[in-house]
């Protein structure tokens, strides 16, 4: 039985959802913890960086990630995103050096200018512009449990996904209002 949750996204949007995840929330643990940590997942991810990643790449990276948690999460109610996102994205695009270009089909291409980690969170921003165009983003949502926040694609078939499993978080969640409950009715 399909439970409306699909770990992966789709296509070249499985990369934002793992980027997402380098911080597991629960468990407190961050693969892109330290410098060296990032320009490993970068690179593990096909995205460069060839060179070493400094403190300036790394705190970028870091709000990068918690603006596309915040974005993916007011994809739950299809919320305005805050100024803050906005901002964090529309610098990431800026320092990559996001262009575009045009092809005899008609189409067009954009691509990361930038060399090294900029250029690779660029090209994370890239996929999501991708994803918005395809339509697809909006099924990018974060779990809506505060101790958890994993992203997930939600293939249910109203966009109503809530949790990143039903057998975890939407068991505990459903236990805590039970509890509630409870306790407000005692």
């Amino acid at each position: 039985m399909s439970t409306g949750v699909s770990m992966a996204a789709p296509d070249r949007l499985e990369l934002v959802r793992r980027f997402v995840n380098t911080l597991d929330i629960e468990d407190g643990v961050d693969a892109i913890g330290d410098t060296e940590g990032l320009r490993r997942w970068l690179s593990s991810a096909g995205l460069g960086p060839a060179g070493p990643v400094g403190d300036d790449e790394f705190r970028r990276a870091h709000e990068l990630r918690e603006a596309l948690r915040t974005a993916a999460f007011c994809n739950h109610d299809r919320v305005a995103l805050p100024i803050a996102v906005t901002t964090v994205l529309d610098d990431v695009a800026r320092r990559a050096a996001i262009a575009f270009s045009f092809t005899p089909e008609r189409d067009w291409h954009a691509t990361a200018q930038a060399q090294g980690a900029d250029g690779a969170l660029g090209e994370i921003v890239l996929r999501v512009i991708e994803s918005m165009t395809a339509g697809t983003w909006p099924r990018l949502k974060v779990c809506a449990r505060d101790t958890c926040r994993w992203a997930f694609y939600d293939t249910s078939r109203g966009g109503t996904g809530k949790w990143c499993s039903m057998r975890l978080c939407g068991n505990r969640a459903k236990q805590e209002a039970w509890r509630d409950r409870r306790r407000t009715a005692e």
